[in-house]
């Protein structure tokens, strides 16, 4: 009988990060950041903070991590990072302070281990609460706890804003990168007097002003003008509905151009990011305006009572460090009121597993995961599931529908 392998230890307390890896970022994150043309700004107040403090962060590429390990140094911080990223080894990411995270669950383990790091470890956390990259160079849905968790820390809050980096590699299409100016701008969102004075939602409410940002308008207000021949490439990832024929998951990009293989309808996309109808004086553009036309879509199909999704996948589990990514099997997969339901089999036996509505007030997804194809992250207490889709480029509507249908049935309702 085959012996299930042991599943990945969400209760290991995290430690600080080791000396000699302090040593290789330290090397490593002004490296990047010269070879990148990313600068950085780090208030005066925020190197007068004598103990440990909290960086909330925006998301939008892998250049996060060095803007702030050089903006930071000589100190160092821990990092709040999605279980999965362990896969490339405990050594390394517990090593450089790393604390797991499932995705949008609310499980209170980890709560506890950023707690200790701050209180016990009198170490500085960073971590990026909206949990994923930005997918349209806007903020996206942060978690409703963030108040309370910063008031009960009781440490200051830093906000790091960064900006260009979500144009220089977007998530539709980390690569070829489009080099940009890339930015970071450390100042302090809440000192340790204001979070006494504050209230929860108070504090909730400023930190989420501090996160609206729109990297297109910015990109136009600076000029800065990115000349990459490929930089519409993946665009239709997020522009997955045509607002001229209204069909959607027909659309195309390549180049420079993007259009809709159903009515022929094509855009243009300039040096400055916007969109220009070649054919059409349909559309949007500014791409957020875009993306926000879509969500107002499925927003309608959600209170209608329409919203209805159902797809093969195939179930992805991911065991540990040493084990990695287990494909076990694959399920039916229905998305609406009642959430995700997925009925199939896996390792060899019956597997069924519902996800209601009120369990995820977001989705991570990711396109194209690990060169497999388009996947969504499906957490459990007890382990992280990628679901890989049949259907084609449906990620970015189900991220919108996931979001929607929380507001429906959730929030709207409290």
């Amino acid at each position: 009988m085959k012996k299930t392998p042991k599943r990945f230890n969400m209760n290991r307390k995290p430690n600080k990060p080791r000396f000699y890896l302090k040593l290789v970022e330290y090397v490593a994150a002004p490296f990047f950041t010269l070879f990148n043309n990313a600068h950085i700004k780090v208030d005066k107040a925020v190197r007068k903070i004598k103990g440990p403090y909290i960086i909330l962060s925006t998301h939008a590429s892998f250049m996060d991590f060095p803007m702030i390990v050089k903006a930071i140094m000589p100190r160092t911080t821990g990092w709040v990072m999605s279980v999965e990223e362990f896969r490339r080894g405990d050594w390394l990411m517990y090593g450089i302070g790393g604390i797991p995270k499932r995705k949008f669950t609310h499980g209170i383990v980890t709560v506890k281990h950023m707690l200790e790091f701050i209180k016990k470890q009198k170490h500085t956390i960073t971590f990026y609460p909206e949990a994923r990259f930005e997918l349209a160079g806007i903020n996206e849905r942060l978690d409703g706890a963030l108040g309370k968790f910063c008031k009960l820390a009781d440490v200051p809050v830093v906000m790091c804003m960064a900006n260009g980096n979500f144009i220089n590699s977007p998530q539709w299409s980390k690569h070829p990168y489009r080099k940009i100016r890339q930015e970071a701008n450390l100042y302090v969102l809440l000192t340790r007097e204001e979070l006494k004075q504050l209230s929860i939602d108070e504090i909730q409410a400023k930190i989420e002003k501090a996160f609206e940002k729109d990297e297109y308008k910015w990109q136009v207000e600076n000029n800065l003008h990115t000349k990459c021949p490929e930089r519409a490439d993946g665009l239709y990832r997020i522009l997955y509905k045509c607002p001229a024929c209204g069909k959607e998951f027909k659309m195309n990009s390549k180049g420079i151009h993007l259009w809709c293989e159903e009515c022929g309808a094509k855009w243009e996309m300039d040096t400055l990011s916007r969109l220009h109808g070649v054919n059409t004086d349909k559309g949007f553009s500014h791409i957020p305006d875009w993306y926000r036309w879509e969500r107002s879509e499925v927003k309608k199909e959600v209170e209608n009572g329409t919203y209805h999704f159902e797809d093969e996948v195939k179930i992805s589990d991911y065991y540990s460090t040493k084990v990695g990514f287990v494909d076990c099997g694959t399920a039916k997969m229905v998305h609406d009121q009642n959430g995700f339901t997925f009925i199939g089999e896996a390792d060899g036996k019956p597997f069924e597993l519902n996800k209601p509505v009120s369990s995820m007030y977001s989705l991570h997804i990711e396109y194209d995961f690990l060169g497999k194809g388009d996947a969504i992250d499906i957490a459990t207490e007890e382990t992280t599931y990628f679901m890989y889709l049949s259907k084609f480029n449906q990620l970015t509507k189900l991220h919108f529908a996931t979001e929607e249908l929380y507001d429906f049935y959730v929030r709207d309702k409290k």
